[in-house]
């Protein structure tokens, strides 16, 4: 379609990553899968059904020149650069603003720079099919297919069917559930009309702002403030202006939690948020005893170890261990139970609170 854009939201800290992850190099930056950056992969996995110049990507200003580094395809333009985090609901917004203010006929894909997705051309094709739907003015979201009871994600139920497009099956939503406990969870999956929320959607630039004035009148307003002077030479003081002005908000909370027409299509397209170390043993080549490296294979030694993450370039040894993450970078060295991965933000936050910046 002409008129069809993908807005990739690059900002970010991937706190729970720590160490590799820090403030100069959050987990966008970070070859944690293939060879590329997530955030570079994210981008080539759009061709060819978004040309270069229909790619906008959303992200703070500290990280600007580094993005382009990594995708100098896209134009100068294109990267719209916050001045500060707001979280994802003013990001998003700023995203649909510019684009709008630019071509009212725009549809918007939103979408990750730091989500892992398997099957990219199957990706592709169930984007052109959520890109045809969105014309009748309804809001697309992917819902992914969950394979176990995770409360570390949000949830989507699906109502009636609208039937299928682009040979993908597309159903009413029923409401979003932010992250259950294990017990809703296993419910919710033994039900099966439940996916998980990706976090990416799908729908024409007016349609977001409608929602946008429904629901944040206010941002609404803000956001108008900031789209009149795009390519003018007044726009940078209309952002820095405007943009403390608005809530610091996540775009479920703002919109998405209490829009109408949501349409969602369930699918399976090898997705990962890679949120966690452990959410890694989902997404990378184990060998037969369940480990993952990652680093020249030269530089380890395991002797009796299952189940186990070694992330380092160092010479690493490892004996009689089981169920460990390990990351060795420069100057940190993590150490922790697989079970434990989700206490790493912990560590994040002591660090910040004892003014530790420089690990940070």
């Amino acid at each position: 379609m002409e008129h069809y854009y993908a807005l990739i939201m690059a900002g970010g800290g991937g706190t729970r990553l720590w160490p590799m992850s820090r403030k100069a190099t959050p987990k966008q930056f970070l070859p944690l899968i293939e060879d590329d950056s997530m955030f570079k992969v994210s981008v080539q996995r759009l061709a060819p059904l978004f040309t270069p110049d229909r790619i906008y990507v959303v992200a703070g200003e500290q990280h600007a020149a580094a993005l382009r580094t990594e995708a100098p395809e896209i134009p100068e333009a294109n990267f719209i650069l916050e001045p500060y985090g707001q979280d994802s609901g003013p990001a998003a917004g700023l995203g649909v603003a510019v684009i709008a203010q630019r071509d009212p006929e725009a549809t918007i894909a939103l979408l990750t720079a730091d989500h892992h997705i398997a099957y990219k051309e199957k990706f592709r094709d169930v984007l052109a099919a959520a890109g045809e739907i969105a014309q009748d003015g309804s809001i697309v979201t992917l819902g992914i297919s969950p394979s176990f009871p995770s409360t570390a994600f949000g949830y989507i139920r699906r109502g009636e069917t609208i039937g299928a497009v682009g040979g993908f099956a597309a159903y009413h939503s029923l409401g979003f559930t932010e992250k259950p406990d294990l017990d809703t969870a296993v419910a919710f999956l033994s039900s099966g009309e439940y996916s998980w929320n990706s976090g990416m959607f799908i729908w024409r630039a007016d349609r977001a702002l409608a929602e946008f004035e429904r629901q944040q009148p206010a941002m609404h307003q803000q956001l108008l403030t900031i789209a009149a002077a795009v390519d003018t030479p007044h726009y940078a003081s209309a952002l820095a202006q405007t943009w403390g002005q608005m809530t610091k908000i996540s775009l479920d909370y703002a919109i998405m939690e209490g829009a109408d027409r949501i349409i969602v299509l369930p699918i399976d397209i090898g997705w990962s948020d890679v949120g966690s170390w452990d959410a890694l043993f989902d997404v990378l080549a184990l060998d037969e005893a369940g480990n993952g490296f990652h680093g020249a294979a030269p530089h380890r030694i395991t002797v009796d170890t299952k189940n186990t993450l070694i992330y380092s370039d160092k010479m690493t040894v490892t004996i009689g261990v089981d169920n460990l993450i390990i990351v060795d970078t420069e100057d940190a060295l993590l150490v922790c139970h697989k079970d434990q991965t989700q206490d790493v933000k912990k560590v994040v936050n002591q660090l910040r609170d004892s003014q530790q910046d420089n690990y940070l």
